[in-house]
């Protein structure tokens, strides 16, 4: 059954397009051409003039004159009328002055403290002495410390100095990493046997191209087992970088990308590299500068049931199903680890 639209549609089929085009004027081919001109001008990365249409009739004037536009502004606006009010403006003052309310200000009753006649009794009785020694048992160490206590002499020499505030503790700053980058970047490219941990936190200013270096040197690397590169500003093409290198490595045993700038396209790079590795056994991803979202917590999680290998793993996750399954993976991998130990030992 044909729509009523198609059946309109039906008597366009045999028009020829090119007599139509050449019965018309050059007036109506501009105009044609106007509407038919594709634009886009929410396209932020072509300029101006390729976002809308030239719709310029007059001939340029010729160079731009900044002195002369303000003139002619300026001329225009003083001969611009102003419109006039309906209402003529008299200055007067109509309405009541605001003022804000007073509150009623609290007034505190004192509550009078009633004792019992026999305490009563043997505070009134009770010495000069006494009550200092009296306030310094109960902690009222500004009663006891005044001068009228230490006139008396009823608590000099016997209860000096009862409270005393602690003394604050200055904490140092942490001292700056000591590790030398380029001497460890020369010792992993030569595979130097006894380095075995290369620590880089906290080292603000190492180049993207000199952490690149790293991931690329950790590839051929057979001796390094921990590598850790946590707030150094490593973004993405460091992930991808090191996701390469975790499909290849096989002696690194501890990875820590904490507190940087990695997002959620590089951390599935790292992800999608441990589903081929079998040997890293710790991984470190919390702390980045955005969120990496459900899709990749859940493909966290995936990769951490078919990864037997890990068995630490430090990362807060957001979503509450992630969590659990990586909770129980991690769990798995452990006591797959302690099943073997225990069978290789014979036990």
């Amino acid at each position: 059954m044909a729509l009523p639209f198609k059946k309109d549609l039906e008597r366009y089929k045999d028009i020829d397009e090119d007599e139509l085009l050449g019965k018309l004027s050059e007036e109506e081919l501009k105009q044609l051409e106007t509407t038919l001109e594709e634009l886009d001008p929410e396209h932020a990365l072509l300029p101006a003039g390729f976002r809308q249409k030239d719709q310029t009739v007059k001939s340029p004037t010729g160079a731009f004159d900044r002195d002369g536009l303000l003139v002619f502004l300026e001329k225009e606006a003083l001969e611009y009328k102003d419109r006039e009010d309906f209402v003529p403006f008299t200055g007067e003052k109509k309405g009541k002055l605001w003022l804000p309310k007073q509150k009623p200000m609290e007034q505190r009753i004192e509550e009078k403290v009633i004792l019992d006649p026999e305490l009563e009794e043997a505070l009134t009785s009770a010495s000069d002495n006494e009550l200092c020694d009296l306030a310094a048992i109960l902690g009222m160490h500004t009663l006891s410390n005044t001068h009228y206590c230490d006139s008396i002499g009823g608590l000099k020499g016997r209860l000096n100095n009862v409270v005393k505030g602690e003394k604050v503790k200055p904490v140092m700053d942490e001292p700056p990493n000591p590790t030398n980058v380029e001497e460890s970047l020369q010792r992993i490219k030569a595979n130097d046997p006894g380095l075995v941990e290369v620590n880089l936190n906290n080292i603000k200013n190492i180049p993207i191209p000199t952490l690149k270096d790293f991931a690329e040197a950790l590839k051929k690397n057979s001796h390094l087992k921990k590598f850790s590169l946590a707030a150094t500003r490593s973004n993405d093409p460091i992930a991808f970088g090191l996701a390469d290198m975790l499909r290849v490595n096989t002696t690194l045993r501890s990875l820590n990308i904490e507190s940087n700038f990695v997002t959620g396209v590089g951390m599935q790079s790292i992800i999608d590299a441990l589903k081929e590795n079998e040997t890293l056994m710790e991984l470190k991803i919390d702390n980045q500068r955005q969120q990496l979202g459900a899709t990749v917590e859940m493909e966290i999680a995936q990769m951490l049931e078919t990864n037997i290998s890990i068995l630490k793993f430090g990362y807060q996750f957001m979503q509450q199903g992630p969590r659990a399954r990586a909770a129980a993976a991690i769990t798995k991998n452990n006591d797959l680890l302690r099943k073997k130990r225990i069978e290789r030992d014979g036990y």
